[in-house]
């Protein structure tokens, strides 16, 4: 059996940390995932919505 270092890559395009997530068997070991980001810091509400319209129309961005 033959050594490969590398058999796949993973590209994670994030401006977050991230956690990669290896399980290991018998036969070797494989990636299960990448973990990104955290927990959101709040629930986005209609008047969350309405504030960022608004304030989008005010400084003349058309939606």
């Amino acid at each position: 059996m033959h050594s490969v270092p590398e058999v796949c890559r993973i590209y994670c395009a994030t401006a977050n940390a991230t956690q990669v997530i290896v399980a290991q068997t018998e036969l070797g070991r494989g990636v299960l995932g990448v973990v990104d980001g955290a927990s959101p810091l709040g629930i986005v509400t209609d008047t969350d919505i309405a504030w960022r319209k608004d304030l989008l129309r005010k400084i003349g961005y058309k939606l």
